[in-house]
């Protein structure tokens, strides 16, 4: 019903983003991530937006950026993940981690989010890891992992694509790649670098 909705930010406060457009002053259930970006009270700001229509409710919710907007949606198709567990996620962890937490199926990642436990986490990663494309992902110079270097999504792809073909299981790769993928952007690289993980070099 709403795609988005611009307007002049009223009020921030915990989970919640009011924004005053055309005199009408829309209140959105948002994530830490989005009202983080939201500007001071008085600037104008551009929602993206997704309305829960309920037997006793509606409620709207905002996202300061499409790609969490659709990250928003994916998670909530997943069993068992509401939009308020959603919201938890993303403020808890970016977009781009939360791809490589799925990609990587890096459970202990998803798990330090509020409501997020283990039987959830890995639930979302067995529903969402084959939906994660490369498109979804951080390129080299972009977003940076957790220890600040940037993280290229198709060294990763093509590293875990030559791992399996190479006759190892995808689980084996996926966690010797989540030990090592911040030591370089290069799929030659992070293929030597997982091997000799695995190796217990």
């Amino acid at each position: 019903m709403y795609a988005f909705i611009e307007g002049k930010v009223c009020d921030k406060s915990a989970g919640t983003l009011v924004l005053e457009a055309g005199g009408v002053g829309y209140l959105l259930n948002c994530s830490m991530t989005t009202l983080s970006a939201a500007p001071a009270a008085g600037e104008t700001m551009r929602c993206q937006t997704w309305l829960s229509v309920k037997e006793d409710a509606m409620e709207l919710f905002g996202f300061a950026t499409m790609e969490e907007k659709q990250m928003f949606l994916r998670l909530i198709a997943v069993s068992g993940v509401g939009p308020k567990m959603a919201l938890g996620l993303l403020g808890a962890l970016s977009v781009q981690d939360l791809n490589m937490a799925i990609l990587m199926e890096d459970t202990t990642s998803l798990s330090r989010a509020p409501g997020i436990g283990k039987k959830t986490a890995q639930r979302i990663v067995m529903e969402l890891r084959d939906k994660i494309s490369q498109a979804d992902m951080p390129k080299a110079g972009g977003a940076a992992s957790a220890g600040g270097k940037p993280i290229a999504a198709d060294g990763v792809t093509e590293a875990l694509e030559a791992l399996v073909a190479l006759g190892y299981s995808s689980v084996e790769a996926r966690d010797a790649l989540t030990r090592v993928h911040d030591q370089s952007d290069k799929a030659e690289d992070l293929i030597r670098l997982a091997l000799r993980a695995m190796a217990g070099a």
